[in-house]
């Protein structure tokens, strides 16, 4: 029985330092890098034809106190064989860890669309944010901080005679965010997402409405409702332009 013994306390001093290696090795720090692709199609047939394209790329980096994200939009719809609207947007934000719950930020947000009501409209902006709650359920967070607009208005439709301002805009903002992320069950979450940049010359607003409902670990089904409003457009032109879409969402 001792000998037995022996053998057996010595396989396990032998096997110790190999199992510590093992473990170590084995262990892997999760990621700090995410990103999202997203697509959409849309075709209508009847009385009126019409096919939109929508498609989100999106990317996050965090590490230690540094959070950075980046996303870009796309949607191009045709109408009775001819473009009707095309528009891309872009956000990019670099944030910085000041305690367990504030954090400061630093954003740029460009948008470009031919038949909007204005052609481009660029925001850079610093300040404060504070989150709320952050747990694996919800998220809550608000900024708010100054920054700089440059908008350029979408004079094409518009005629001689009507009175509008034809002027660049280029002006101090202030901008407010404010983003909820509910996630009641594992495979289900519901999201909403408010921007306000006011200056000067005009307030806008944007608002996006998304449920995801995950269908593998790795692809999700995404209804989106976007909407931006602007309190002054030129004459003729609508205040508001919304989409709604149906998207497949790819997690990487």
């Amino acid at each position: 029985m001792s000998k037995k013994l022996l053998f057996c306390l010595g396989s396990l001093l032998c096997s110790a330092p190999q199992a510590e290696e093992l473990t170590d090795a084995d262990i892997e720090s999760p990621s700090p890098f995410s990103s999202e692709v997203e697509f959409g199609y849309q075709a209508h047939s009847g009385n009126s034809d019409s096919e939109s394209l929508n498609a989100r790329l999106s990317g996050e980096y965090i590490k230690n106190r540094y959070r950075l994200t980046g996303e870009w939009k796309y949607y191009l719809l045709y109408k009775d064989g001819a473009e009707d609207k095309r528009q891309s947007t872009y956000d990019l934000q670099g944030d910085y860890k000041l305690g367990p719950k504030s954090y400061a930020y630093s954003n740029f947000n460009g948008y470009d669309s031919k038949y909007s009501a204005y052609f481009t409209d660029y925001t850079v902006s610093v300040g404060l944010g504070y989150q709320l709650t952050n747990t694996k359920h919800l998220l809550i967070e608000g900024e708010l901080g100054p920054g700089y607009r440059y908008q350029e208005p979408n004079l094409d439709e518009i005629d001689d005679d009507d009175i509008i301002t034809k002027e660049t805009v280029q002006e101090a903002i202030v901008r407010g965010n404010f983003s909820l992320v509910w996630k009641p069950i594992k495979s289900l979450s519901v999201g909403t997402d408010l921007t306000v940049v006011a200056g000067e010359s005009n307030t806008r607003t944007d608002t996006e409405i998304s449920v995801i409902n995950e269908i593998t670990e790795d692809i999700a089904l995404k209804l989106v409702h976007n909407r931006q409003y602007h309190n002054k457009v030129p004459d003729g032109l609508s205040h508001t332009d919304s989409v709604f879409s149906v998207n497949l969402l790819f997690l990487f």
